[in-house]
Order: C-alpha cells, then structure tokens, then sequence
C-alpha cells in the first residue's frame, strides 16, 4: 500500500504497530515477509522523528547500520544525511508496500491479548482498530525533557533545533553538553551567531561524537564558542536569562537541546506501568513483549526510558526478529 493514503480498513490486521519510525517500519517488513496481517499508525510523518532533526544533519553511523528489511541505503558519502534517510525510508515503504496510516494518533487501547481495540484520531476524525498483538515502537524524540523553568514555552525558547541561518548575528543560548547541544552550537558559530554554552556538568558528555568533540573543545578554547560549564539556566523573562550562578544575561533566542525521552503518556494508555525513576517499562528480554500487558510488545527506544542514549536506529531495528520469533509461533 502506498503509505501517503489512509488504510481505513477497521478488521483484518493481526498486529498494529504504533510508530512508523525506522523501527516500527523494520516490524511492518518482518510481518508481512511472515504473511501475519498488521497495520502500521503513525501520529507524524513516515520516520516523524528524522524528518525533526537538523536540516543539514549526518548521521553518526554507516549507512548499512540504518538498512532494514536487507535493503541497502545508498549515500553520497560514508555516512549518510538526513535527506538521504528521508528518501530511503520513503522508498522502502513503497518496495514493501507497506500499510501505514499516517497523521494518526493513537488515544487509547482496551482489551486484552487476542481482543485488543486500538482507538485512534486523525485527519478524518475517530478511529478504532481490532488486533490480537500490539508492538509498540514510538522511540522518544518527539518528548523533550522538560526542565521546570518560568519562560520555558516562550516563543523564542525552543526544544528543537533545525537550522542556523536565521539566528545570523543574533546572540543565542544553547543549553546543554550533549551531541545535539554541541553540533548546534557549532552551526550556529558558524553562520555567524553570537553562542554561549551552557551545561551543568564540569565538561562535555562522555557520549559526545569523536569528531565534534576536538571541534567543540578548539572553538571553546579559543573563546569562539563562550561556555559555562556548573550551570544551569533558572528562569527566561523576555529577553533575560537568569543562570544559576545568580548572573542574568540578555539573549535573542535560546535552546534548551537537554535530551528527550519515550512518551510516558502513551506508556499509560497502553496499560504499562514503567518504573517511575527510569521510566523503563517491564519487559521480557527474550521476547520484548511487556510483563504488565502480555500481548503487547516493545520494540526500539521506547523500552529505554531516560537511557536512550542506549538505543538506537542501529540496534533497536534487530527487535523485531525477538519479537516475531515469539509472534511466528503464536500467530504464524
């Protein structure tokens, strides 16, 4: 099926997959290559999550590390751009043919293993959708941490971060220690805004890609990149920035880059009860499929909680063999 048009088919699927990300499409791959019936629901667009990143984003892994379904992801260079997993995500839904309702948030699950009742919203209003399994395979993205400060949804603080260009001589906070926090504020530099730094820690993460890291560290040590490192931003109003060392700063626009996580909300409505410290959910290793919801299975990401730096496209896609392994012998 082409996954530009809705699959308004309420019966029929075996599965539904909740998230269309890299993830969620590998499980969509491996239930139809094992003839059990499924449908994909996504809230966003095909791979919503990368489409966020970074216009002029690389990805810090080879290209055959992204691949799934065994088909190869061709780039320009040895690591591939956000453009190009754009375009190989969107070819590989159409080779497989894959059943995608997108723009479709799920608002509910009831039932239970064998009788579950997905309840959705969308474009074309309500939806609901009967299945006997669900995996769930949402990633974090799209859930930023929050840090609890006056002014943090103000127009000009921002979670995101796209692209350089407008902020040319603007001067612009970025908080945070971690890859996304530096390669900002490194392309920022670069097109001429005037950055500041901010992190809590007394140096940059220990996760901090090897080739930004001597970037990063040299802009710093030239003063070209201003960073305070024991510090954290307490308040925004307006223009000024109160730090934790008591200074107030005046900024144009500010990003609050400070990492993200699986949304807790969904995690609810699906039944699961995750650990409220990590925000892990209970799972069976073997299998992935959750301990409060048998029937329900995690796939990527979502199964990190706050670690998801431990997750990713690379090892999060080989889920969906755990899973259908255990999904062949029930369904199969």
């Amino acid at each position: 099926m082409n996954p530009e048009s809705k699959d308004t088919t309420t019966s029929g699927q075996d599965i539904v997959i909740i998230g269309g990300g890299p993830v969620g499409l590998a499980c969509a791959i491996a239930a139809r290559r094992a003839s059990i019936p499924y449908l994909v629901l996504e809230k966003g667009c095909l791979v919503n999550s990368i489409f966020n990143f970074p216009a002029d984003m690389t990805f810090f892994t080879t290209p055959e590390l992204m691949e799934i379904g065994g088909h190869p992801l061709i780039c320009t260079h040895d690591k591939p751009t956000r453009a190009e997993a754009l375009a190989y995500y969107r070819a590989i839904s159409r080779v497989e043919e894959l059943r995608v309702n997108l723009f479709e948030k799920v608002t509910g699950v009831e039932g239970e293993k064998d009788s579950f009742e997905i309840l959705t919203e969308g474009r074309d209003g309500a939806g609901s959708y009967p299945c006997r399994r669900i995996i769930l395979a949402t990633g974090y993205y799209d859930n930023p941490n929050r840090m609890g400060i006056p002014g943090e949804d103000l127009p000009h603080v921002s979670h995101y971060y796209a692209e350089a260009h407008p902020f040319m001589g603007q001067r612009v906070l970025v908080v945070g220690g971690k890859n996304s926090a530096c390669e900002a504020a490194l392309d920022l530099f670069r097109q001429g805004a005037e950055v500041t730094l901010v992190h809590r820690g007394e140096e940059l993460g220990d996760g901090v890609k090897y080739w930004v890291r001597p970037d990063m560290e040299n802009r710093i040590e030239a003063g070209e990149v201003r960073t305070l490192f024991n510090t954290r931003v307490t308040a925004i109003e307006g223009n000024s920035v109160t730090l934790s060392t008591g200074a107030v700063e005046e900024y144009d626009q500010v990003f609050l880059l400070t990492g993200y996580h699986p949304d807790g909300e969904l995690l609810g409505t699906c039944g699961l009860q995750p650990d409220p410290e990590t925000l892990k959910p209970a799972l069976d290793p073997e299998t992935l499929e959750s301990r409060d919801v048998p029937g329900l299975y995690l796939a990527g990401s979502v199964s990190a909680g706050y670690e998801t730096g431990n997750v990713f496209i690379e090892n999060g896609r080989f889920d969906c063999e755990k899973i259908f392994a255990d999904l062949e012998r029930e369904l199969g």
